[in-house]
């Protein structure tokens, strides 16, 4: 699955919104987009968000009909409840999407992302690095005598977690693909 995290954790807000920032609550959406497989949709999309100056917080896209020739794009988006509807309404005017569904407020969803994490350190601080791998349930998917990669899947916050509790141990990069997410039951 190709993927693509952009701007992770900033807190800026759309140039464009005005309103006192504490008269309305600034919340995470996660959006569920197909669209198209096509040349130039995704661009046409993350076009509508950087155009508003909306921020997107994670952004994955795959082919998902291979006969249709659809694919899905999940985007982690924040803003005031307007803001979420305005993005919504915007997006699904967009002539290549066929549903916009926000998997936030439609129900519950299952939302999971995979990370890459490479953490470097010898004796007490690669035991532990381990130890802790163990207890995030993370797999050394390489290991040299200096360094370990780690391959991670859950949600944002558990890989957050875990790459705080890297950090000290020697944590010198992290991949991320970006939330995927589709809503549970029917």
């Amino acid at each position: 699955m190709a993927a693509l995290n952009i701007s992770k954790g900033s807190s800026r807000h759309s140039a464009y919104d005005l309103r006192d920032p504490n008269s309305e609550v600034i919340e995470a959406h996660t959006l569920a987009v197909v669209v198209d497989n096509e040349a130039g949709v995704l661009a046409r999309v993350i076009g509508l968000f950087s155009g508003r100056g909306y921020n997107i917080e994670s952004l994955t896209v795959a082919e998902t009909d291979h006969h249709g020739h659809l694919s899905r794009i999940t985007i982690v988006t924040r803003g005031t409840p307007a803001i979420i509807e305005q993005i919504k309404a915007q997006l699904g005017r967009l002539v290549p999407v066929h549903e916009v569904h926000d998997l936030t407020v439609e129900g519950p969803s299952v939302e999971r992302e995979l990370a890459l994490l490479k953490v470097q350190g010898t004796d007490e601080k690669r035991v532990e690095a381990l130890r802790l791998a163990d207890i995030f349930r993370a797999n050394a998917v390489d290991s040299t005598l200096e360094s370990f990669v780690f391959e991670l899947t859950g949600t944002p916050e558990k890989i957050d977690a875990f790459a705080d509790l890297m950090r000290p141990l020697g944590l010198v990069e992290i991949a991320r693909t970006g939330v995927a997410a589709l809503a549970r039951g029917n």
